[in-house]
């Protein structure tokens, strides 16, 4: 009889192995790891309004002038006319109902590329792979999104963060044998600065529509990876 069982014990028991890479797309996958890692997930910042420029003296054409002359440091007069005391108290509220920064505890997954083309790759769409060595049909797929810029016969290390580990359930014959997972990583879309795009035959971008959707409408930075 077969029994799943929770990801912590999984965990405990298992250690991953590594097989090797099975992937023929532009980008060259020559090494990848998992590890369990800490984040720190930014809050938004808070936004108050932004002052308006009074008509104070300091805001003519000459005072301004002036203005821009002076030591780095000094206060901006616009911040003590009504409106200007106005949004910095709009700022401040906004600031202390807005949820803090805090830890959080995950997995880091890594991987190593090379651009085998003479194209500069600005977007790859990737997985992680987990297979039960018990069970083949037991198969845990963590997938990212990376902005990125990969010239022609570059490399570069790409890194996803999840929340989730390397599977949620595990076949019991797996803890009986102390046997390991057969890890992999597969390149499913690749999106090169010119327009032209790759896409692996059996992977649909339909199926992480939902939430290729929501890492677009989140702040990106260069070289960031968004889990799907």
């Amino acid at each position: 009889m077969k029994t799943c069982l929770l990801l912590s014990l999984l965990l405990s028991l298992l250690i991953p192995l590594q097989t090797p890479v099975l992937t023929n797309s532009p980008l060259t996958v020559t090494s990848f790891k998992w590890t369990r890692a800490r984040r720190t997930i930014e809050a938004p910042e808070a936004q108050g309004n932004a002052p308006q420029r009074a008509m104070i003296p300091q805001n003519r054409i000459f005072a301004r002038g002036d203005r821009a002359n002076e030591p780095a440091g000094n206060r901006d007069p616009n911040g003590d006319t009504i409106d200007g005391r106005s949004a910095a108290l709009e700022k401040s509220v906004a600031e202390s109902r807005s949820p803090k920064p805090k830890p959080m505890d995950g997995y880091a997954y890594r991987i190593k590329v090379e651009n085998a083309t003479k194209k500069q790759v600005e977007f790859v769409f990737w997985e992680y792979r987990f297979q039960d060595p018990a069970n083949a049909d037991l198969v845990t797929r963590r997938q990212f999104l990376c902005g990125v810029d990969i010239g022609a016969g570059k490399g570069k290390e790409l890194e996803g963060f999840s929340l989730s580990g390397p599977s949620d359930v595990v076949d019991v014959k797996t803890l009986d044998s102390g046997a390991a997972f057969k890890e992999s990583v597969v390149i499913n879309r690749i999106e090169f600065s010119d327009g032209a795009i790759w896409q692996r035959k059996a992977w649909n971008l339909a199926e992480v529509k939902g939430s290729y959707e929501r890492v677009l409408r989140e702040p990106w930075l260069p070289g960031m990876c968004k889990g799907l």
